[in-house]
């Protein structure tokens, strides 16, 4: 059974940092790249960042480059965000996704909330 268990988010301040974690299982994690998506309320769901299977890839949305870093432990069967300098518009429910061909996972998302 397939599972993607994202956990780490929480209200924090403006220029405050977050570290959020996706946990898997049910499949062979490092022959996959992830993604960490975000949707804020009204909005469409976008991509925040990608990372390849090895990590030895990574992309960033325009709007968090600098700020927020991706990272996988394969050992561990975890990929991570680190997301820092938050900003209000980075409210948002974040996804974790598993990609590879055409086989493709979601998890069921944590909320960050940015906030004084």
């Amino acid at each position: 059974q397939v599972q993607l268990v994202e956990s780490g988010g929480a209200l924090v301040q403006p220029g405050g940092s977050l570290r959020l974690s996706c946990a898997a299982s049910g499949f062979t994690f490092n022959m996959y790249a992830m993604s960490w998506y975000r949707q804020a309320p009204g909005k469409e769901r976008e991509l925040v960042a990608s990372i390849s299977s090895a990590g030895s890839n990574t992309n960033y949305a325009d709007s968090v480059l600098g700020r927020f870093t991706i990272s996988r432990d394969n050992a561990k069967n975890t990929v991570y965000l680190q997301m820092n300098s938050l900003k209000s518009e980075d409210t948002a429910v974040y996804y974790c996704k598993a990609r590879r061909s055409s086989s493709e996972y979601w998890g069921q998302g944590t909320q960050v909330t940015v906030s004084s």
